[in-house]
């Protein structure tokens, strides 16, 4: 049975991945959600101590289905790298598709430029919520309870980790990919994968939309898993 790797974007934490990973839990797959929440605590590049959480946490053996919420999927060649033929399948959740060719910045020039604007006199972001009016951010994330704990585990991180380049070491067409998409700026995203041939679905919702519909997400991520 496939053992899911729950990746969450380092701009939030792994509570993003939380109830996905119970149902699938339930379902009596195995499911690893390793925390990224410390990987710009150290000085760049950042990108090691992503791959690294990442594999530490994975189980030794295959087969393992990779799974990257946003800004996470520019990591994923680099984690399939890593894990030595181990992984069987790349999903992607209204994620950043890394280029067939790198290195690639993490953040657009358009978002660079808004968060330049946002970055303290020390060069540090806010917390990804913060970056938003909060009647928008309740739209995301469907209780209090869970408001919460998705705030309060986030990382400040540092204006470099978004203008960082990120090696692409190999194209992914030997692995198995699939493509889900929420929202409307992941629409393109949701193109490219198409046209790289991988299936493509859409649960309309905002960004942190598996907080709001695990049970619809966790049913894609098994049926995707298994091709």
């Amino acid at each position: 049975m496939n053992t899911f790797v729950l990746v969450h974007s380092p701009s939030v934490g792994p509570a993003t991945w939380t109830p996905v990973a119970e149902i699938l839990r339930a379902r009596g797959h195995t499911t690893v959600v390793p925390s990224l929440v410390d990987v710009t605590s150290g000085p760049p590049p950042y990108w090691p101590r992503v791959v690294d959480a990442v594999t530490a946490a994975a189980p030794p053996h295959g087969p393992l289905v990779i799974v990257a919420h946003s800004n996470a999927g520019m990591f994923v060649p680099l984690i399939v790298e890593a894990l030595r033929g181990q992984v069987g399948a790349c999903l992607f959740v209204d994620a950043a598709l890394p280029p067939r060719t790198g290195p690639v910045p993490i953040a657009s020039p358009e978002i660079v430029g808004f968060l330049r604007d946002l970055a303290d006199e020390t060069g540090v972001l806010p917390r990804w919520t913060d970056w938003w009016p909060e009647e928008v951010v309740a739209t995301l994330i469907p209780d209090e309870e869970t408001r919460r704990t998705v705030v309060a585990e986030q990382a400040r991180l540092p204006l470099d980790y978004y203008l960082a380049n990120i090696p692409v070491p190999s194209r992914l067409d030997h692995v198995r990919a699939a493509y889900l998409w929420f929202d409307s700026p992941y629409a393109a995203m949701a193109k490219e994968a198409g046209e790289r041939g991988w299936p493509v679905e859409r649960i309309p919702g905002g960004h942190l939309h598996q907080l709001v519909e695990p049970e619809a997400v966790a049913s894609w991520l098994v049926k995707s898993a298994d091709g």
